[in-house]
């Protein structure tokens, strides 16, 4: 039994390595068209606009530095949402804890358009298939 969990859990993280990786450049196609120099109007850096506040320190203008903070970042509201919502995040709700996190039940209407036009994007890249018909997928209702 201990084994078969395992292997499940073991093909969960698989999957969802592989899914951000997709959420991860679509965010970056978004935020910044993958512009490592981009500095927002509040003084957001990288090319995931990561606010100066939440910035952990590094290159900025290093994609590997930048995808390293932003995993960071994202990874407790990620658990967060799991914990409350007893499922993952779909893209939609990945984009909107990315920019509005306090607003993931009701997301102002400028960051659900963004967040439709990223689930968008994260969808015309082809995913992997799994055979795991437990697998769910995030994709935004």
């Amino acid at each position: 039994m201990r084994f078969r969990l395992a292997i499940v859990l073991f093909n969960f993280a698989l999957a969802t390595s592989m899914l951000a990786m997709d959420r991860w450049a679509a965010l970056s196609m978004l935020e910044t068209g993958d512009n490592d120099n981009a500095v927002g109007p509040g003084g957001e850096v990288s090319r995931f606009q990561i606010q100066p506040a939440l910035w952990p320190g590094g290159d900025s203008h290093d994609p590997k530095v930048a995808l390293v903070a932003a995993q960071a970042i994202m990874r407790p509201r990620l658990q967060r949402f799991q914990e409350s919502h007893k499922r993952a995040a779909t893209d939609f709700e990945f984009y909107v804890l990315w920019n509005a996190p306090a607003k993931i039940n009701l997301p102002p209407a400028a960051v659900a358009e963004r967040a439709r036009r990223f689930t968008n994007l994260v969808q015309s890249n082809p995913r992997p298939q799994t055979t795991n018909s437990n697998h769910q997928t995030n994709r935004a209702p």
